[in-house]
């Protein structure tokens, strides 16, 4: 069994604001090293579980943050960017299973540091169905055949995989107060909880399904100011629709609709404030 494991930040024990996850910020390296140990609980698990082969994808910002050194030793890391899939990098036909790690709820939903790639973004829709990274990144693994068996993160994650992936196992390793502050497990007990669900979720891999994207998926993206669609609607193929701040592309599969959310948001983030 070949499993594919993508680790973001934000949805990892004890991390609670930006502090934790931006790597200028004193609570950084404190933040990676609790991340490679919660990858490395699902890893090890994965591996006594029966897998014979584990890839993970450092999924989170200049996705440089996991540990090597610290991680199981038949671990294979994709790490760095810049990459052409991102937080699913890597991920193809030849996996069994999925797993998020680390994960966090859509923009302007209620979570710890809930958002949708960037901070600019409200909401993000594939056709009529709203989705977040969670929901973009099962699509991409639904296109490949490959299902989504298990997600790790706050409530919020919890639910929103819930609401998408029938049968999904989920590891809720805190639970927001704020989108800045939660009530959370201690690293000790979040492993356990980890490691007791990667068991469950590999267990129940036969009763999981891809979740299939549809065929020339539209893609829309709302972003919080009009400066910020017009930087994304420099994209070739885009619009902007009217009296909004939406940009929409028609895409003619999920993988192509993946790399312009990519290229939409790299270029709304060069919006300043004036």
């Amino acid at each position: 069994m070949k499993i594919y494991i993508s680790v973001d930040m934000e949805g990892i024990t004890g991390l609670v604001d930006h502090t934790h996850v931006d790597s200028s910020k004193l609570n950084y390296e404190r933040g990676r090293k609790i991340m490679t140990q919660e990858a490395n609980y699902v890893i090890t698990k994965a591996f006594e579980t029966g897998c014979e082969e584990v890839i993970v994808n450092d999924s989170h910002s200049k996705m440089n943050n996991l540990l090597i050194e610290d991680l199981h030793p038949e671990t294979q890391l994709i790490t760095g960017d810049v990459k052409p899939f991102s937080m699913v990098q890597g991920l193809n036909d030849s996996f069994n299973g999925a797993m998020f790690v680390g994960y966090h709820a859509r923009a302007s939903m209620s979570g710890v540091m809930s958002h949708s790639m960037i901070f600019g973004v409200r909401h993000m829709w594939i056709n009529d169905v709203q989705i977040g990274e969670l929901g973009f990144n099962a699509y991409v693994a639904g296109y490949f055949g490959v299902p989504v068996i298990m997600v790790a993160g706050d409530d919020g994650a919890a639910r929103e995989a819930e609401a998408l992936i029938p049968n999904i196992t989920t590891a809720v390793v805190k639970e927001s107060i704020s989108r800045s502050a939660a009530i959370s497990l201690t690293p000790l007990k979040a492993g356990e909880l980890l490691a007791k669900k990667t068991e469950e979720a590999i267990q129940n891999i036969d009763n999981m399904k891809p979740l299939t994207p549809p065929k020339n998926p539209i893609l829309r993206i709302e972003f919080a100011n009009y400066g910020q669609a017009e930087w994304a609607n420099l994209m070739p193929g885009t619009e902007i629709e009217v009296g909004t701040t939406i940009v929409r592309f028609q895409a003619k599969d999920i993988l192509e609709a993946y790399q312009a959310m990519l290229v939409m948001t790299e270029l709304a983030m060069r919006t300043t404030f004036s």
